[in-house]
């Protein structure tokens, strides 16, 4: 017993004189000239001492200091004697520098261990918790575990420290051998590194940093609890953003979190997903309060709009007022709109994947908010041990906007109301296996002059099994239900009175697979499967008074399946290429009746020569092809690549619309034997360079697309309760270039963006046999081509708790089809049209700005809270949504229609608990 404790005060001794020299060191030297950077180093290779800082508060530190015989705390005093700069040095000689105030280094004994060992992968996974674990050394694998293998792969998940939500988007870097991985939508990742002993900075997607310690002696698992927002200390900048622009593989892919989503200024004070999205390149909409947008040229339905794999077919409230995602629902999204993943599909131009949130696993809790038209809340926590949920409610409880609007006397007597509703659970039964199920449910009723009642729905359910085989292969097993449904009911007259309806549903099944081959292939391989079912309209009297014949247009059905395969391949350091493709096979089926018409003749109802009846099942067309996706990048240095790629596409749902934006009338439409499966391609390539330690962010990229079997609609075509569509539809080709340009800067007091693109979308009708070619079969503008968009982001922090946006929005007018002139026929007055898409409204310009105030930053706080509060519209600009004309006294007026021709005030209390 004596000797123990004679070996105890030893070690001790031995530890107290090492302190006490660290401590106690004295410079002597002429520092001159230098940045406090590669002052900080001097004082490293002199001395055991360690600098942890953020780089951007020493930028404009010149150190010029003579010294002899000091001590550090009176060389740092001096040095930042003239700046808010505080320093703080650990026991251990660790070295703090901050702002404002200094952190507290004096810890109790036994806070920082010196080793927290963690067994390998086949043993129990490690835990590193704690806002200090950046001081422990962590012991992955067994030492002496297979010498002739040199590396090991290490893994694991990053969760927040407060509500073990997994942390999509965090890197974790090695900064000697560069290598580095960004987390999942599940919060994890994978490394493979030489063994030994390495440095690992973990930063999330707004740039805080922590660090690792760990010494790698085999293949193991790390998982890591890590605050939302933590100090910087290491001097490596590096984002989850910035390493995207690099070194994603992916062309023209761009994530938005809901962080910067939340400091847009918003419509009525309502955060709003779809409006982050329009802030993006290449992205624009034909107007304000339009339902969903375009991507390079293409139409609105050609977007693939995604919620945990469900398709949402409509994804606004009140005719797009208000996007359909609520905003706490949500924890990140994603827009592919170049190189689109080889596991999607089914979309001409792009694939919006919005992530669900779920619920906390530590505690109860919840947030919501209180705007002047809406109301949220959520609540989410944990169900025992290994379940979490999350319930999300938002609705509206007030019209006064719709007096806000140009035409208050039109919309006299109008209301309008929405909900929607989420509920996610996931149940974790060990590391290899995780279930997850969502749900959401949309409603809108809209009242127009009170004898018009509008009304549609989402409806989406997904169940997902994640289960992991081993390090290398992933599995993710999802089946589903879609719907969509609308409704119109007038009474304006009794003896008219009518309920019109039409809805589509579709049952689906996803089987994905990823498996990783070493470092350098990533396999991804699976099969998709949709049926569908489409009631294309009903019709029917609403009343006992209505004389209404009834209508009810048959019923469509359909399937497709899709197998896909693709490689992310690392070929070196520098180039990295993905190649991959789908197959899909699509089989319109039966009980259908289609019309005969005269072969080679114009599709028209006098060229109809008979009907074809199909019974229930039986294949009535099958279309099937393949996609093909090939991307490639080099980088030329640690801050810039250069990226191109080519993707084929195939869409078998068509959305028939002859407005500029969604309309509730339009409805969704499978291809069968006359409207062929829209295809098409598009080549691109880009640069994309970092600066300014990688806080800037530039990327320029250049498309091309060609786009077959689009849809176009004859002069007058009627397209509700058309039963023979195809004679009203001509089909067209398509094609759109453009430059997109996004500078953003992610640090500082100022952050933002500004995107500009020049864009052309251009339609012509084909060659196939038609009584009507659109401008005589020559090229026109598309309802959405807009040449140039501009879009400005900026935000700008006061203080930790006050921040203010400005932001601006143009873009070139969309084009209209006029009438230029009036003429007698047959007794009768006629209108002559311009050629189709001849001319252009005005030009669109919008300002908006905004304050957020952050209540204070205590932690022990019962609940959080905030306001935001702003102008939307700020110059109460008039922009025109669309032109139209009446006769009056025998002269064509146009008029022009504005949506919000005032400025928008708008406040928001926010809280959370």
């Amino acid at each position: 017993m004596i000797a123990k404790r004679i070996l105890l005060i030893f070690i001790l001794g031995l530890a107290v004189m090492q302190v006490w020299a660290q401590t106690s060191a004295k410079f002597t030297g002429f520092y001159a000239g230098l940045s406090f950077e590669r002052f900080a180093e001097k004082i490293e290779s002199e001395s055991d001492f360690r600098f942890y800082f953020d780089p951007m508060l020493v930028e404009e530190i010149t150190v010029n200091i003579q010294v002899n015989e000091t001590g550090l705390s009176d060389l740092l005093s001096s040095v930042l004697e003239e700046t808010d700069l505080e320093f703080s040095i650990s026991p251990d000689g660790k070295v703090f520098i901050t702002k404002g105030e200094k952190l507290t280094v004096d810890f109790a004994r036994g806070y920082f261990d010196p080793k927290v060992n963690v067994e390998g992968a086949s043993g129990q996974n490690a835990s590193a918790m704690g806002a200090f674990a950046r001081n422990m050394r962590f012991e992955i694998g067994k030492e002496n575990e297979d010498p002739a293998k040199r590396t090991a792969v290490l893994r694991g998940k990053i969760t927040n420290i407060d509500n073990g939500e997994p942390m999509l988007g965090t890197v974790i870097f090695e900064k000697v051998e560069y290598q580095k991985a960004i987390t999942d939508e599940n919060g994890m990742y994978r490394l493979e590194l030489p063994k030994g002993r390495h440095t690992l900075i973990v930063q999330n997607p707004g740039g805080y940093q922590e660090q690792r310690q760990i010494e790698l002696f085999g293949d193991g698992v790390l998982d890591m609890e890590v605050q939302e927002n933590f100090l910087s200390l290491d001097e490596v900048v590096v984002s989850s953003g910035a390493l995207n622009n690099i070194n994603k593989l992916d062309m023209g892919v761009q994530a938005i979190s809901i962080a910067d989503v939340r400091k847009l200024p918003a419509i009525l004070g309502e955060v709003d997903i779809l409006r982050g999205v329009l802030t993006l390149p290449g992205v624009n909409t034909v107007g304000e309060a339009s339902v969903g947008f375009n991507v390079r040229g293409g139409a609105a339905d050609q977007n693939l709009i995604l919620y945990n794999q469900s398709t949402v077919f409509n994804p606004a409230h009140v005719f797009g007022f208000f996007s359909a995602f609520n905003p706490d629902m949500v924890s990140g999204v994603e827009l592919y709109k170049g190189s689109v993943p080889v596991n999607y599909g089914g979309r001409l131009s792009s694939v919006l994947q919005v992530e669900p949130k779920f619920g906390r696993t530590d505690k109860i809790g919840g947030s919501g908010g209180i705007g002047i038209m809406t109301g949220r809340l959520s609540l989410e926590g944990p169900i025992g041990e290994n379940t979490t949920f999350i319930l999300g409610g938002r609705t509206t409880y007030s019209d006064w906007a719709l007096n806000l609007l140009e035409d208050e006397a039109a919309l006299e007597g109008s209301n309008a109301s929405f909900y929607d509703l989420n509920a996610n659970l996931r149940h974790t039964f060990n590391d290899k296996n995780q279930l997850e199920i969502t749900s959401y449910i949309s409603q809108d009723d809209f009242a127009f002059d009170a004898d018009t009642t509008y009304s549609y729905r989402n409806t989406n359910l997904a169940t997902t099994w994640r289960h992991y085989f081993n390090d290398q292969l992933e599995g993710r097993f999802t089946v589903g239900y879609d719907g969509y449904e609308f409704g119109i009911i007038g009474e304006d007259n009794p003896l008219n009175a009518y309920e019109f309806s039409f809805d589509v549903k579709q049952w689906h099944l996803r089987v994905d697979f990823e498996y990783r081959k070493g470092e350098d292939h990533l396999y991804k391989f699976g099969v998709h499967g949709i049926q569908y079912q489409l009631n294309p309209g009903t019709n029917q009297p609403f009343g006992s008074e209505s004389i209404v014949i009834p209508e009810d247009l048959e019923d469509e059905n359909a399937r497709e399946i899709a197998v896909y395969f693709g490689d992310e391949w690392t070929i070196n350091e520098r180039f990295s290429l993905s190649y991959g493709g789908r197959y899909m096979l699509y089989q319109l089926l039966g009980p259908l009746t289609v019309n005969q018409y005269v072969p080679g003749a114009p599709i028209t109802e006098s060229n109809v020569i008979g009907e074809e009846t199909f019974g229930s099942g039986q294949v009535v067309q099958t279309y099937h092809g393949p996609e093909f996706r090939l991307s490639g990048r080099y980088t030329l240095d640690n801050q810039s690549s250069i990226k191109a790629g080519f993707t084929t596409m195939r869409q078998n749902l068509h959305l028939l619309s002859n407005t500029s934006a969604i309309a509730p009338t339009d409805s969704w439409k499978l291809s069968d034997r006359y409207l062929k499966p829209q295809t098409g391609g598009q080549a691109s390539v880009g640069y994309y360079r970092n600066m300014a330690r990688n806080t800037l962010e530039f990327s320029g990229e250049v498309y091309y697309r060609y786009m077959n079997n689009l849809l176009d609609y004859r002069s007058g075509a009627d397209l509700i309760l058309n039963e023979n569509i195809e004679q009203d539809v001509l089909n067209s080709i398509g094609k759109a270039y453009g430059v997109e340009l996004l500078m953003k800067k992610t640090s500082g007091l100022l952050t933002g963006s500004l995107a500009y693109t020049y864009s052309r979308s251009l339609l012509r009708t084909s060659d196939e046999p038609s009584i009507e070619k659109i401008n005589n079969g020559e090229f026109y503008s598309s309802n959405f081509d807009q040449p140039h968009h501009v879009v400005l982001v900026t935000n700008y922090e006061l203080s930790k708790r006050i921040n203010v946006s400005l932001n601006g929005n143009y873009s070139t007018g969309r084009p209209v089809t006029l009438p230029i002139a009036k003429f007698e026929y047959a007794g009768s007055e006629r209108v002559y049209f311009s050629e189709r898409n001849a001319y252009r409204i005005p030009d669109y310009f919008r300002l908006d700005a905004s304050v957020n105030l952050e209540g204070n930053h205590k932690v022990k706080k019962l609940a959080h809270s905030s306001w935001s509060l702003g102008v939307y519209n700020l110059l109460g600009r008039s922009n025109p949504y669309s032109v139209y004309y009446t006769a009056v006294e025998g002269q064509l007026q146009g008029y022009q229609l504005s949506i919000f021709a005032r400025p928008i005030p708008f406040i928001t209390y926010n809280f959370k608990f």
